[in-house]
């Protein structure tokens, strides 16, 4: 289920930071370039779900894994599709456990396991975008490609039309460099993608300023989510007709996270 999808039906799965986001004593082991500052990163935090209550959807907010700085960033640790939740396997080791964190809180829900990443594959969420009867599926430092061949598989079941990319840097995840919109339109960067990667849809092409310069939240009836710094977007994004939120999340910035990866559509 895409971002766009699961807005659509008004639920997201956040995890506020406490302790664990910001008692990091080996920034790289987890990926993070410098602690957040706690205050700014909850008020930023409840600014983003506020933003998403106010326009009728259901943000669940479930406690931090313990051990696990990154687990703030729930996108990563599940897909969930309408046939049921796929149990990823983290390709960063210091996350792994997320996905099992993750897959008893769906279970929690009622939510059918309908397959699950094994072996030496690795998928995290930010690589897999789904929009209607389309997949996007990123091979990255986090997903390789026998995890993208399983998660591809998977899908194909479930009658999606897969197309996959190998992500260059430095996106860290497929999500840092596109997103979808609409039903038609999809964000992404410029001089990344193939040509007929996007057949079907409008591409709205952006700079390639960053790691999450393609990065946005869809809420639906153009309008979305943008973190304020990623200018490029938002001036392109306004350009062709979107309200933009340009939300402050600098403190989420710092642990290479965007917009997207702070919600997980279900």
């Amino acid at each position: 289920m895409s971002v766009f999808m699961a807005l659509i039906k008004n639920r997201v799965i956040v995890s506020s930071p406490g302790k664990e986001y910001f008692s990091v004593s080996e920034l790289d082991k987890h990926n993070i370039t410098s602690l957040s500052d706690p205050e700014k990163a909850l008020i930023q935090h409840l600014a983003l779900k506020t933003l998403l209550i106010d326009y009728g959807f259901k943000v669940l907010d479930v406690p931090e894994l313990k051990d696990h700085p990154n687990s703030v960033f729930t996108r990563d640790s599940s897909l969930v599709t309408s046939r049921g939740y796929v149990k990823l396997k983290m390709g960063l080791e210091s996350r792994k456990g997320e996905e099992e964190w993750m897959a008893q809180q769906l279970d929690s829900l009622g939510i059918n396991r309908a397959k699950k990443i094994s072996g030496n594959g690795t998928v995290e969420g930010g690589d897999v975008i789904l929009t209607g009867s389309t997949a996007f599926v990123g091979i990255s430092k986090r997903t390789n490609k026998e995890g993208a061949n399983q998660v591809s598989t998977i899908l194909q079941t479930m009658n999606f039309e897969v197309r996959s990319f190998e992500i260059p840097g430095p996106f860290l995840h497929l999500g840092g460099a596109m997103s979808i919109l609409s039903s038609n339109d999809v964000i992404c960067c410029q001089g990344i993608f193939p040509k007929d990667f996007f057949n079907g849809f409008n591409r709205i092409e952006v700079a390639r300023d960053s790691f999450v310069s393609g990065n946005v939240i869809s809420l639906g009836n153009h309008e979305v989510i943008a973190e304020k710094t990623n200018f490029s977007a938002i001036e392109i994004l306004e350009h062709n007709g979107y309200k933009v939120h340009s939300t402050d999340l600098s403190e989420f910035i710092k642990g290479t996270g965007g917009p997207s990866c702070l919600i997980l559509p279900y």
